[in-house]
């Protein structure tokens, strides 16, 4: 039997006709949900994540605006930028676009970003928040993907998880995320000897790893959910870290690429700056 294939887009519009109500009820406030994305570089690929988000704002009915810096920008200048956004009151959640010029070091971001704006939950504040079990802001990707398997009703207290990949945007928050939810998760990643060992254990299979095709129908247990996160261009087009074809003939669950996690990582985008707008107006009133 072939695999239930997890529409992350129907999901979002889902997210984004919730979130309707909660930008109406901030507009009674005067207060309208604002975006900066701060974009440096001129990446190709981040050059479509941020006209993705832009798009998305805009039907979803919050303010967004691009920080477009050239690669060359300095350290001083990243954290200027920054600075700048985080006292805009206009402003009300800040991306900082990866992957950074090589020269930039990400924790620049970690350490300057206002946790209060970070709807990308990855500043040093609110990651230490999730890993205490009290986040303010969960990162979006690991987000989206908790939700997609929420609706498919995939069981995942008790049950055995793998993520593939340790990223302090993905592989690290999604672990904790499923450990939340009384999963037993282990972390794989580039050194790990005999990776189908593990895959092949899996309830919950996500691939994070940025390798197209790296996980292939004999490393899934059958019946497994199977989360691809991966994002790689190839000649054919936009390609996942799952053999999609060869994956679903086994899988239980699975995402395609696109069309799956993707769409859910910016609705979760949306849906944190929603919140931070209720946090920030609720601050002011106080």
């Amino acid at each position: 039997m072939a695999a239930i294939v997890l529409d992350g887009a129907a999901l979002a519009r889902d997210v984004y006709a919730a979130l309707s109500k909660r930008i109406a009820a901030l507009g009674l406030r005067d207060v309208r949900p604002g975006l900066a994305a701060v974009l440096v570089g001129d990446n190709p690929a981040s050059r479509i994540y941020i006209r993705n988000k832009v798009r998305a704002c805009t039907e979803a009915g919050i303010r967004s605006t691009v920080e477009a810096m050239p690669a060359d920008t300095s350290s001083s200048g990243l954290v200027e930028a920054l600075h700048r956004l985080n006292a805009d009151p206009g402003i009300h959640g800040i991306i900082v676009q990866l992957p950074l010029p090589k020269h930039l070091a990400p924790s620049l971001v970690a350490t300057t970003l206002a946790p209060r704006k970070d709807v990308d939950g990855l500043t040093w504040e609110n990651l230490g928040a999730l890993l205490a079990g009290q986040p303010r802001f969960e990162p979006c990707t690991p987000r989206g993907v908790m939700k997609l398997l929420e609706r498919a009703g995939v069981p995942i207290d008790g049950r055995e998880a793998v993520v593939v990949g340790r990223s302090t945007i993905v592989g690290k928050p999604m672990a904790m995320m499923l450990t939340a939810r009384s999963a037993t998760v282990t972390v794989c990643h580039s050194r790990t000897r005999d990776l189908a060992v593990y895959t092949r254990r899996a309830d919950i299979l996500v691939a994070a790893a940025g390798q197209p095709g790296l996980i292939t129908g004999s490393m899934v247990k059958p019946g497994a959910a199977v989360i691809d996160v991966g994002i790689n261009r190839s000649a054919s087009g936009l390609v996942g870290d799952v053999d999609f074809a060869d994956v679903s003939r086994s899988a239980g669950w699975i995402t395609p690429v696109p069309g799956g996690v993707g769409p859910m990582t910016i609705a979760m985008v949306i849906e944190n700056t929603v919140q931070a707008a209720e946090g920030i107006a609720g601050a002011s009133r106080i």
